[in-house]
């Protein structure tokens, strides 16, 4: 017993006094002491030679030895795995890299005020697909085939089948929303269908293959051409100003019966003339008009008991008005130097 206690007390103050230069040391330290050859299971060996009332004292005087080899391996392999750390060292109380932030797309920020300023009037938001079949996009809407005014639309088609088929085309317009609300007739309605559309359009400065629509529809009894334009006058003046000026003009649509054409004054030239306006002075803003009575009967609504109005704009048309932007090109064409003006506010 005593020879092992002498023998024990030795071995850690050789344990306590090594140092490791280096990773290699430590994995030699570890080898000596902890392999399956090393010290400790040599020593823990020796057990069997001590006398059976002394195994007690002696178990735990090896179960602390061979703990402090141990505690003395981690240390060592801690302080050799910080010295091998290659470059400076990371500060973690130091605060991070500010990320730069971006800002919302100007028709994203247009489409958004559209939106709120009629949701105060009640409105709320509908979506519908953007490939539409060809009911919802012009035979409900008073265009059954070969109308004339499917002429004033340029359609993509995505399927033409033989006759009998069913034509199936990227929607023109977000007036296809306004039949799927009315198709569930819930009403009274009182809806906006905002969202993308497509024409077959020469691209420029003033026209775009692809652009964004926001359609209002509102239908009730007794519903008249007066609430039109109160709704559409009190949408310009939260949009561009009280002192802003508008003109109807009489137009003509196959699903609103009248109809008409608004126009504000135009915000680039100041109503002297340019590009976008044509040189009159004025831009038109968005079409409306009554609801057909066909288009009613089409969705299975009484056009004797409900009446209604629909409107629609183009959203990158109030853009370029509100931003002074004279090319609606810039909007699709992904210019950081562009978009980086505009903020996540408008």
């Amino acid at each position: 017993m005593e020879q092992l206690l002498n023998k024990i007390n030795a071995y850690k103050k050789e344990v306590t006094d090594f140092a490791a230069p280096d990773a290699k040391a430590v994995e030699e330290f570890r080898i000596k002491w902890l392999g399956t050859k090393g010290i400790v299971k040599d020593i823990m060996g020796e057990m069997k030679n001590v006398a059976p009332d002394k195994k007690k004292e002696s178990g735990q005087l090896l179960n602390e030895f061979k703990l402090l080899v141990e505690a003395k391996y981690e240390g060592l392999k801690g302080a050799a795995s910080n010295t091998e750390q290659k470059g400076p060292g990371i500060d973690l109380s130091l605060p991070g890299d500010p990320l730069p932030l971006g800002s919302r797309h100007p028709v994203t920020l247009m489409k958004n005020r559209i939106v709120s300023i009629f949701q105060r009037l009640g409105f709320a938001v509908a979506e519908g697909p953007e490939i539409e079949d060809d009911w919802h996009n012009f035979g409900a809407l008073n265009l059954p085939a070969h109308h004339p005014a499917r002429d004033m639309q340029d359609t993509f088609y995505v399927q033409h089948p033989p006759a009998g088929g069913i034509d199936w085309v990227l929607r023109t317009h977000t007036s296809s929303v306004q039949i799927r609300e009315m198709e569930k007739g819930k009403l009274p309605i009182r809806m906006l269908m905002p969202g993308r559309v497509y024409r077959n359009e020469t691209v420029s400065a003033r026209s775009h293959c692809f652009f964004h629509q926001v359609e209002g529809l509102y239908i009730d009894e007794n519903v008249s051409f007066a609430d039109l334009k109160q709704t559409l006058y009190f949408f310009v003046k939260e949009m561009y100003g009280k002192d802003v000026k508008v003109r109807f003009r009489p137009s003509y649509f196959p699903f609103t019966e009248p109809s008409a054409e608004m126009d504000v004054t135009c915000f680039i030239c100041g109503g002297s003339g340019c590009n976008i306006c044509k040189k009159t002075g004025w831009v038109e803003i968005l079409g409306c008009g009554m609801v057909h009575p066909n288009v009613l009967t089409n969705c299975h609504i009484d056009p004797n008991k409900y009446t209604g109005f629909a409107f629609g704009m183009g959203i990158e048309r109030p853009a370029m008005l509100k931003y002074g932007v004279n090319d609606l090109r810039l909007f699709s064409e992904n210019d950081v130097r562009f978009l980086k003006q505009f903020t996540s506010a408008i």
